[in-house]
């Protein structure tokens, strides 16, 4: 198993980061290291041989070479709703075959329109040891499951977790991690509130955050939600930092310290002229599990309501990995779970000068994903285990009851960057 580590270390991480030059010499490491054993083994051997049987040797190695060559299948929607995603995963996808430089490696590309587009596609491209790349969506990933009896192996985008299982591997962004990740990072004293979006994405993570809670015995106090059209969060971010009952507590102080009219009770009662409420939330952390332009519409109203930053530990999840958040003053001193930049910015760079915009977060699955079917194709069984770990441009990972399983870090929002604190 440490062979095989080291060996995946080897694919993964040093063939998407290193220079160029480099990646060429493990381009000759990656064409069956075996057979080129064997073969330079025999030409040493066997110095009498004539050079038209020295030309036979390199005839049939290359040959052998060239039956080690496999397709992928690639599938994936082209429809106006998923235009963007689909085509920021294809240019992944050239990027990372482009680093890659597996002469074995050819991805056939397949668009559906439809379920019945999906389904003639699976039928006729999933042969007997395939690997797929594809579906997008868990509905679509559900409709190809069935036909798990074939001895292949589906990495789907979907994020229906039950779908996980028999043929299908989920390879997505998974917010079981940043909880496991932030709570690991909280000490058992930490008192925790948690905001979110009545929305699926924000009713499944305040169903599950009370299991991964308990990993140091935090104290989780609150879980509020506000409508998905943000049209009640004022009154929620009120109702969270007690804003009304600590607003009428400091008109009653101010009222208390001017009936006593004494110098110390009128310095005291100018000190509070510059509050808008008084006395301390009960909870010392706050979970917002909100991303895209709505966190820069809520953030701002936390320290407008007086849930200060500087006393109250404001964390995200993994939808703040954007850079347009970490210049908002509101999230200076946030944290979050994530992976330091630095792992994709030559992807990021490569990216943005190839097709002449920043890609999406999300592109970095199928770069990733690219890597992890070059290794399978090195793999006698083209299996996976709970065991293997691997190492991408998005961080270390495995796989547990066919799940993705990230290992991620906490990352602080500090004067336009993120940055390692753990």
């Amino acid at each position: 198993m440490k062979k095989i580590f080291i060996f995946i270390i080897f694919i993964f991480f040093l063939v998407s980061c290193i220079p160029q030059e480099l990646s060429i010499n493990i381009e000759k490491q990656q064409d069956s290291p075996t057979d080129d054993k064997n073969i330079n083994k025999t030409l040493d051997n066997e110095q009498s041989l004539s050079e038209e049987e020295s030309q036979n040797l390199i005839k049939e190695d290359t040959k052998n070479k060239q039956s080690l060559k496999k397709t992928i299948q690639v599938m994936l929607p082209l429809n106006k709703k998923h235009e963007y995603i689909t085509n920021s995963l294809i240019n992944a996808l050239e990027i990372a075959t482009y680093d890659l430089k597996d002469s074995r490696l050819r991805f056939d590309i397949n668009y559906y329109n439809n379920e019945n587009d999906l389904i003639n596609i699976f039928m006729k491209k999933s042969i007997n040891n395939s690997i797929i790349i594809g579906p997008l969506t868990s509905d679509y990933t559900k409709k190809i499951k069935q036909y798990c009896n074939k001895n292949i192996i589906v990495f789907s985008f979907a994020s229906d977790r039950s779908l996980a299982g028999e043929c299908v591997y989920l390879f997505n962004f998974f917010i079981e991690d940043d909880l496991r990740t932030i709570f690991q990072y909280f000490d058992q004293n930490n008192k925790v509130a948690l905001l979110y979006p009545d929305n699926n994405y924000g009713k499944y993570l305040s169903k599950v955050i009370d299991e991964y809670s308990s990993i140091n015995n935090s104290a989780l106090l609150y879980k509020l939600s506000y409508k998905n059209d943000l049209s009640d969060l004022r009154t929620v971010i009120k109702q969270l930092g007690k804003y009304e009952y600590r607003k009428s507590e400091l008109e009653r102080q101010k009222k208390l310290l001017k009936l006593r009219n004494d110098e110390t009770s009128l310095s005291s009662l100018k000190k509070l002229e510059k509050f808008e409420t008084i006395g301390e939330l009960d909870f010392d952390s706050l979970i917002i599990s909100e991303g895209n332009i709505r966190l820069l519409e809520l953030a701002p109203l936390l320290p407008f309501y007086d849930i200060d930053p500087n006393k109250i530990q404001f964390v995200g999840t993994g939808l703040w990995d954007e850079k347009s958040f970490f210049d908002e003053p509101s999230l200076q001193g946030a944290i979050f779970p994530g992976v330091e930049e630095i792992k994709r910015k030559n992807f990021f760079n490569k990216y943005k000068e190839i097709y002449q915009v920043p890609p999406p977060r999300t592109a970095t699955l199928m770069y990733d994903l690219a890597a992890l079917v070059s290794f399978l194709l090195y793999a006698d069984d083209q299996k996976i285990t709970e065991k293997d770990l691997f190492r991408g441009i998005d961080g270390d990972f495995s796989f547990e009851n066919n799940i993705i399983k990230r290992n991620l870090s906490i990352l602080k929002i500090q004067d336009g960057k993120a940055v390692l604190i753990n």
